[in-house]
């Protein structure tokens, strides 16, 4: 009995040790890995099932979930040592992130390295290597790696992106054949419209680090916020016929990215070419790859103190198996073996180097306290408009940078408007950014008004000041500057809340005045606009201002005030009830300066005729910032359109020559609102009943052509006399015109090409460049003549509809704030 107990015993003892082995991914995915492309839920699983297998070196966190549902998580592993005080580890980290930091012995200390896999969807290699290094860090068989987690902490993130990864592996596992085939030209290796690199809403979340606009990001850099790693690495892939890339990063680098950083980079460079060379794969350093925008993987953890870096390794559309330009077969198995070298490569610097890492580390934010990053001490920003200020504090909140409100005391600064010193006095509401804080860099270089670029050839755009997006005055001084409030002094959401009042009034002018509007319209309540300023009751309206008329809605509303006062308070706007129309100043509310705005509804043109994420842009803020539905139509039904259920036409970026018909301009004449977005203008040129034109460069008589300037050796360079990657234009408004409303005489707009037209003939021309309208970015030499003067924001009456041009994108990755006044005064607006 004894005996055949024991033998049971033994049984289910050696059972359990079998089924909590840690297992392979061949072995857990039925597949040697590299022979297929896994979709998300089978990766979730085998990093579920091994942390289970091994809890005492790995702990599993699920930080998330995406759009579609797909779960966010990243493994956190090491020694079991350091798995039982993980938490300590952390705390200490992120105390000597504060840069006051004391008792903490750095030797004992572990270093933090953290590894993004798969941010682009479809460089589908990455969450394919995540498992290969998950495998070999907590199998135990990798003797080095064993060593390495004794002094270091490794963070996986196996897919940023899991929406956009799965829809391209979804489609490639729906066409390969029985065998890969590796001709470029097979279907394989051609995504569908809008292919899998951006997330569900169409977003590159390589450019939203920093901004946080998308679910993914928010979720993600909040747990990255509580780990602060020294080190991060982020894998993509990039073009099949390229090698593979590592840092040494190109040029521009930021300035207040520090040397130590900059030569860490090249130590991690020289242990990765040791490894590549060994086996005779090619590589580049110091190329395409910059250190300059702000919301990249890579210098959003440089700029909060880690050694930020991002590996490429040539697979973009390269399927299983793809013949490149050299006649060579790069397959997936290649592409992991790779990645998986650079991520090993990398744990053994941070490893070696762990004590001189956590030291600079420990410096980096010793010295934001003490000694502010570039020229200014001290950022104040104005509350010109209330609304976006308090979202440009939200995004500095979620970015850990810190600030306060007002002073009793005045400055002098450089006016971001006027672009010349000048004296400020500090008001109760102005947020103050002073740089002696842990985020001072971060903080400067998202609000210095100049970014100083030390090479054109950049990846993305080189201004983004945070005053110019968000449209505030700002001054950046260089005292130093220190607020006296927590918060700001803000004003009541019910003022004179009477049950039966004339009206209730509605400031206008940020998105949270549209989201007001679209849930007020969608209660049935007639809501009208003020054309022009006014006072009433001692208190003074600009023009925009939204009126709720009493009796005009409580015939076809019930409880038509409790409607008002809950949209009101769930948006946190403000609302002013009132009991005459006998105005003070303006006109009064009989007027027809006060016209019923139309509800609108909008249908988005999508499909392969349209940039992904100008379509993406659109679609979020309609859907997200004003919660309407659109109707998302392709471009071949624009010619049957029917006026009763569609009212509004957004064509993003894109090209529509062929789909401009009788059809589209019928449904304009009976009152359609057709939104031409960035190229879309160019398909309406020349084409009858369309007023604009473009703006050609001015030629004069008997000029000859300069010969080019060119060297052979710049070959890969941009034009740079020609290039405009990004920069800041004042765009000159009409502030009487509905588009204007809450912006006034300037908007402050990113122009990303040359494209400039014509002040039209017949028609409001809103918004134009004048000779000294380039605030901040890089701009060639010919680009900056030719956009000297010219239209970038027009519309034309047609019949009963209108026809308004946009040559720059206001909805610029969601987080141009001023530009989403723009908009929604466009969209809503009665003209």
């Amino acid at each position: 009995m004894k005996k055949t107990l024991t033998l049971c015993l033994l049984l289910l003892s050696s059972i359990l040790f079998v089924s909590a082995q840690v297992k392979s991914p061949d072995e857990f995915l039925g597949y040697e890995l590299g022979t297929h492309f896994t979709p998300h839920y089978k990766v979730a699983d085998y990093f579920r099932q091994t942390a289970l297998a091994s809890s005492k070196n790995v702990k599993l966190i699920e930080y998330g979930k995406t759009n579609e549902g797909r779960p966010l998580m990243v493994a956190v592993i090491s020694s079991p040592e350091n798995i039982s005080k993980i938490e300590q580890i952390r705390n200490n980290n992120l105390s000597l992130a504060t840069g006051k930091s004391s008792g903490i012995d750095l030797a004992s200390q572990p270093g933090i390295l953290w590894l993004s896999y798969n941010v682009h969807g479809n460089e589908a290699n990455s969450t394919e290597t995540s498992m290969k290094m998950l495998y070999n860090l907590v199998s135990g068989t990798n003797q080095p790696a064993n060593e390495w987690l004794k002094n270091t902490v490794v963070v996986i993130d196996p897919c940023l992106n899991p929406d956009g990864r799965d829809r391209y592996v979804n489609y490639f596992n729906s066409v390969v054949g029985s065998k890969p085939n590796s001709d470029p030209s097979s279907r394989e290796h051609i995504e569908p419209w809008p292919g899998g690199r951006p997330n569900h809403y169409y977003f590159d979340l390589n450019r939203d680090w920093a901004w946080q606009t998308q679910l993914e990001s928010k979720q993600r850099l909040n747990l990255y916020n509580q780990w602060m790693p020294q080190v991060h690495v982020d894998f993509h892939e990039q073009s099949y016929n390229d090698p593979y890339y590592f840092a040494p990063a190109a040029e521009p680098v930021h300035q207040d990215i520090t040397p130590w950083q900059k030569s860490f980079q090249i130590v991690v460079g020289k242990n990765n070419a040791k490894y590549f060379d060994a086996q005779g794969w090619q590589y580049f350093t110091k190329e395409r790859f910059d250190l300059l925008y702000p919301s990249y993987g890579d210098t959003y953890p440089l700029y909060n103190g880690a050694i930020g870096m991002t590996y490429e390794q040539g697979g973009i559309r390269a399927g299983l198996s793809v013949v490149t330009n050299d006649g060579d077969t790069l397959t997936l198995k290649d592409r992991i073996a790779h990645h998986y070298t650079t991520g090993m490569s990398t744990l053994e610097v941070t490893s070696l180097n762990h004590t001189k890492l956590l030291d600079e580390y420990k410096k980096y934010f010793q010295q934001e306290l003490t000694t502010s990053p570039g020229v200014y001490k001290s950022y104040i920003i104005k509350p010109t408009n209330l609304s976006r200020l308090k979202k440009l504090a939200e995004l500095l909140t979620k970015n850990k940078i810190e600030f306060a409100f007002g002073g009793d005391k005045g400055g002098r600064g450089y006016d971001y408007d006027t672009q010349k010193e000048e004296n400020f006095i500090i008001g109760r509401n102005d947020l103050i950014v002073n740089l002696q804080q842990s985020r001072a860099v971060l903080a400067n270089v998202l609000l210095e008004p100049q970014t100083v670029v030390t090479d054109s050839n950049t990846y993305d755009i080189t201004a983004w000041a945070l005053p110019y997006v968000y449209g505030l005055k700002a001054y950046a001084s260089k005292e130093s500057i220190k607020g006296k409030y927590s918060s700001m002094q803000d004003a009541e959401i019910i003022s004179n809340d009477l049950d039966k009042p004339l009206a209730w009034l509605f400031g206008w002018g940020t998105g949270e005045d549209a989201q007001v509007l679209s849930a007020l319209q969608k209660e049935g309540i007639k809501v009208r606009q003020a054309d022009q300023a006014f006072s009433v009751a001692g208190k003074d309206y600009s023009a925009g201002t939204l009126i709720v008329l009493r009796v005009e809605n409580e015939k076809t509303v019930k409880t038509l005030r409790d409607k008002v006062v809950k949209i009101a308070k769930e948006v946190g706007k403000p609302v002013q009830a009132i009991t005459s129309g006998f105005v003070d100043k303006g006109k009064d509310f009989g007027s027809s300066v006060y016209p019923i705005l139309k509800q609108p509804k909008i249908a988005i043109v999508s499909g392969s005729e349209v940039s992904s994420l100008a379509f993406g842009e659109v679609w979020y803020y309609i859907e997200h910032d004003l919660g309407l539905s659109p109707v998302i139509i392709n471009a071949r039904d624009l010619n049957n359109l029917d006026i009763n259920k569609v009212n509004t036409v957004i064509l993003p970026d894109g090209s529509y020559t062929s789909f401009i018909d009788e059809g589209l301009k019928g449904w304009i004449n009976r009152g359609g609102k057709l939104i031409l977005m960035e190229d879309a203008i160019e398909s309406v040129l020349d084409k009858k009943g369309f007023d604009i034109k473009r703006k050609e460069a001015v030629v004069k008589k008997d000029e000859k052509p300069e010969p080019s300037k060119l060297l052979f050796k710049d070959k890969d360079r941009d034009d740079y006399e020609n290039s405009i990657p990004g920069a800041i234009y004042k765009i000159n408004m009409d502030a009487s015109h509905p588009f204007a409303y809450g912006l006034g005489k300037n908007y402050y707009s990113l122009k990303t090409d040359r494209k400039i037209y014509e002040p039209l003939t017949k028609g409001w021309n809103v918004g134009q460049l004048s000779d000294k309208s380039l605030m901040a970015g890089v701009v060639g030499k010919k680009a900056r003549e030719e956009l000297k003067t010219g239209l970038l924001i027009g519309v034309q009456d047609s019949g009963r509809g209108s026809i308004v041009y946009l040559a720059n994108d206001p909805l610029f990755r969601n987080f141009w704030e001023g530009g989403k006044t723009l908009f929604g005064n466009i969209i809503f607006c009665s003209y």
